[in-house]
């Protein structure tokens, strides 16, 4: 499905102190709200909690929440209303999108699998041959002939 139509994206950022249930009930809020007003959601992501670039309503960070959706436009102004009126958003951005659509992403727990298997593989550390080892002992003792021009001083 590589199809290059119209989407639209919208990144909203949740505060900071709130619990992780709640923000899950958001997500699912803004997806019902969509699909209510005509639109299709492609795609939602909670991006996690991250330090904003300059202080919003006296939060220093926020946790980012990416909606990609597909619809003729009327229910975006839905939506931005629907996040104007929460208290737990601070901030909200849609942009309209040309190209591929975005496809789904696996759910978190399989993330979350493969980011503890990538960070095992990175956290190994090489076996060094024995075979190095010991050139590294020589390389760091000096040379028969330097010995010899040593002991001539």
């Amino acid at each position: 499905m590589t199809d290059h139509q119209p989407y639209y994206e919208t990144m909203y950022i949740l505060r900071p102190d709130i619990a992780e249930e709640e923000v899950s009930n958001h997500i699912e809020k803004y997806n019902k709200l969509l699909t209510k007003e005509g639109g299709k959601v492609l795609d939602s992501q909670m991006r996690g909690k991250r330090r904003l670039a300059y202080q919003i309503s006296k939060h220093r960070e926020g946790i980012y929440v990416q909606l990609s959706h597909q619809g003729n436009g009327q229910h975006i102004a839905k939506i931005e209303k629907a996040m104007r009126l929460s208290d737990d958003v601070i901030r909200y951005m849609t942009v309209k999108q040309e190209g591929p659509l975005p496809t789904p992403r696996p759910s978190s727990k399989n993330n979350t699998q493969q980011t503890e298997k990538s960070a095992e593989v990175i956290n190994k550390k090489p076996e060094i041959s024995k075979e190095i080892k010991d050139e590294d002992k020589l390389d760091k003792k000096e040379s028969p002939q330097a010995e010899i021009n040593n002991t001539e001083k």
